[in-house]
This record gives structure tokens, C-alpha cells and sequence, in this order.
């Protein structure tokens, strides 16, 4: 499906050759604008991976940095320059990019946003569904707690997409749960130690409370108890996989991951060669379905236990990658290492 070439790449070889039996040559440019965290260094790996893997990509020229969306701007732009066929972007914004998306669509390229949409017209999404994700994850806190009591919600970055759709799945659940607070909220921006830091002070206050929400930012919490000797409330992350460990082995701890897997980033790089080669999807938006993993149940605690992966750093997600989308190896994402690296 990846490998056939795209209507106007297969009519100038056949007007020139009398034939289309010859690969494409793509080059595709990666925009990121969050460095560090270790969802998104996952993404940037799944991309490399895929890229590699992908006959059709010779070239994958990377920008990712700590930036803010005129940064992101900045960067997309050096990408049109530069003679890319694709852009695959974590937008930093919805609507902030609009411009160099518009001329890169203009020019004939390719734009898959991975993680988060944008409003650009033309442009593709393919996203974890963030709003399932949010919603999967609070009502299952909100039951786990009897339907009543005090909850931190701690979310991602203000104005990204992705945590707009998460805020919405959590009101959603908490509308379903009168009883339910939320006593204190926080913005972590996708970092761990500000969001271990934003922990450790709101337990200094000693405020009561009985739950957690956290966008992502997981292992670091629950580090945050255990190292201020607070007692242990039940907490919801993401499938990281430090998390995902401790839900096996801090005693005392119940807890959920839902499943967020940094992968997506590679499933953007091969939707936008299946795009290039004329074999677009029939929706601009491609969503992947969450599940949830909780260590409250016999069943759960086993699905738990096989998703533990001890080869992986513990801040990235354990669903390394994305059937029917990633065709790469644990070793190849692990590696890095994008087209002829």
C-alpha cells in the first residue's frame, strides 16, 4: 500500500520512460517544539524508525527543539525552504501555524499533524484520541473514589490542542459525577520535574484530597509521595513505562494507564507517504482508540504485567508501536536512527 508512487510522480515517469517501475525519492521534514519530555522523544524515535523503514524516504531532515509557535513557524518555514515533500508536525497551536501550513499545501506539500490538530485546510491529523483518553482515565478515578471526594488535576500545556480535547474529556466525566471536586489544578507543561515539583508543594500544604489526574506526567507523582512519606490516593496516567512498573510494584498504589502511545509519531510519517503516493484516507482526521490498564483487578494486573517493557526508558509509553501503521522493530525505535544514519 506504501510503495506505489503517486498519479503525478507515475505520469512523468511514464512520459519520459515509457514506465513506473521506479521508487520515489521523498524527502520529509519533522517539526517538534517540546524537548526532553520522554513521550515526545518517543514520537521523534517512532518518526526516525518509520522513516527508515519506508522505501520511498531518503531523507528526514528533524526539527525539534523547546520552542513556542513562533518558533514552530520559524521552523516550518526552513522546511518549505529546504524542498521537503511532507511535513509531520506536534503542533504547538491550532491556529497559530496557519500560514506556513497554507504555503506548504500550496506548494504541493504534504502536512500530517501528529498528536494534536490544526485547523489549516488541507492539512491531515492523525491523533491519539485525546478527549477519550481524558475521559477513559477521570471516570475511572471518579468510580475508583465511590463517586465523591477531592481530586489534583494536573494537565498538560495551555492552548496545545491536545490538551484542550483532554480538558474536554475530563469535564465530560466530571459532569457525569456531581459529587466530584476538583481542588487544585495545575498546568505541568508535559515536564517531569515541574510536575514532581508542583506535587511536592501542593503536599506541603497539606490540603486533603483523594485522588489524581495526571496528562501524562505519572511516575513522578507517585515518586512525590513516596519520597515526602504522604500516604498513597489513587492516580491516573499514561501507559509510560516507569508508571506502568510501579503499578506493579509500589505497594499501596491503585492506579490507571491509559494507553498514549508516543508511536503515533511513526503512523504520521506513514500516512504521509501513503498521501504521496496517492493513497490518501477518506477523513483528513485518523484517530487511534485509547484502552485503559488498572491494577484494581485480576484481569488488569495481568495486562499490566505484560505490557511492562524494562528495556525502554521509564518515560516512555510502553506501546512502542501502532499496528497497521509502524513497521518497525523494538530495536529500530530504541536505535533512533532515521534514513541512512
Amino acid at each position: 500500500m506504501k510503495k506505489l508512487l503517486s498519479s503525478a510522480a507515475a505520469a512523468a515517469i511514464i512520459a519520459s520512460t515509457g514506465a513506473a517501475a521506479f521508487a520515489a525519492d521523498y524527502t520529509i521534514g519533522v517539526s517538534n517544539t517540546v524537548q526532553g519530555n520522554g513521550w515526545r522523544e518517543q514520537m521523534i524515535c517512532a518518526m526516525r524508525a518509520q522513516a527508515a523503514v519506508e522505501g520511498d524516504v531518503t531523507g528526514l531532515i528533524v526539527a525539534h527543539r523547546n520552542t513556542d509557535s513562533a518558533g514552530q513557524l520559524e521552523d516550518l518555514n526552513n522546511l518549505i525552504e529546504a524542498g521537503v515533500d511532507a511535513i509531520v508536525l506536534n503542533p504547538s497551536n491550532p491556529d497559530a501555524l496557519n500560514s506556513a501550513i497554507d504555503t506548504a499545501i500550496e506548494q504541493g506539500i504534504v502536512v500530517v499533524a501528529v498528536d494534536a490538530g490544526v485547523t489549516a485546510d488541507g492539512a491531515y491529523i492523525l491523533s491519539n484520541n485525546q478527549e477519550e483518553y481524558a475521559y477513559l482515565g477521570a471516570k475511572w478515578l471518579f468510580e475508583q473514589l465511590g463517586g465523591s471526594g477531592d481530586v489534583v488535576y494536573m494537565r498538560g500545556i495551555a492552548g496545545v490542542s491536545a490538551d484542550t480535547d483532554r480538558h474536554n474529556g475530563f469535564q465530560r466525566a466530571l459532569a457525569e459525577f456531581s459529587d466530584i471536586n476538583v481542588i487544585h489544578e495545575v498546568f505541568t507543561g508535559w515536564q517531569q520535574d515541574q510536575g514532581k515539583q508542583q506535587m511536592f508543594d501542593f503536599l506541603a500544604t497539606g490540603i486533603p484530597f483523594d485522588g489524581v489526574w495526571t496528562s501524562g506526567i505519572d511516575n513522578v507523582i507517585v515518586d512525590a509521595f513516596t519520597e515526602s512519606g504522604a500516604p498513597l490516593v489513587p492516580i491516573v496516567g499514561a501507559d509510560n513505562a516507569g508508571f506502568v512498573q510501579y503499578l506493579s510494584e509500589v505497594d499501596g498504589l491503585e492506579g490507571a494507564a491509559v494507553t498514549n502511545p508516543g508511536s503515533v509519531g511513526g503512523a504520521g510519517i506513514a500516512l504521509a507517504v501513503d498521501i504521496l503516493n496517492g493513497e490518501a484516507p477518506g477523513d483528513t482526521t485518523v484517530l487511534v482508540d485509547p484502552v485503559l490498564w488498572e491494577n484494581t483487578t485480576d484481569d488488569g494486573r495481568a495486562t499490566i504485567a505484560a505490557a511492562q517493557n524494562p528495556n525502554l526508558d521509564p518515560e516512555w509509553p510502553v506501546s512502542v508501536t501502532i499496528p497497521g501503521w509502524t513497521d518497525y522493530s523494538m530495536d529500530q525505535i530504541i536505535a533512533c536512527e532515521g534514513p541512512g544514519q
